[in-house]
């Protein structure tokens, strides 16, 4: 166990494989807390910011359009559903629930 005055280094965390559905699931992970469905991880709160959950969401919607064609199964079904959930999500917030 490490005390309050020692810094952490990389190694002491273990980091998932960088894959595509890792990479996806980080950006679901980032637009939920700017939907203020996730906390923040940073500062612990929990905040809204529209523009940056849409932008997030756009993103997502441009590397599902790009990588059409191109993905397995597992990571079709993925896309498709972390999208879907996103925008339900998004117009909830928007329309103030």
């Amino acid at each position: 166990m490490m005390d309050n005055n020692s810094k952490q280094t990389p190694q002491d965390f273990a980091m998932p494989a960088i894959n595509f559905s890792t990479f996806i699931l980080s950006l679901n992970s980032a637009a939920l807390v700017h939907l203020g469905a996730a906390t923040d991880p940073i500062n612990g709160s929990r905040s809204v910011n529209l523009p940056l959950a849409k932008q997030t969401i756009d993103i997502l919607a441009m590397m599902e359009e790009k990588t059409k064609g191109n993905l397995t199964d597992d990571e079709k079904r993925l896309v498709t559903h972390l999208m879907y959930e996103l925008r339900l999500l998004y117009v909830k917030e928007a329309k103030g629930k």
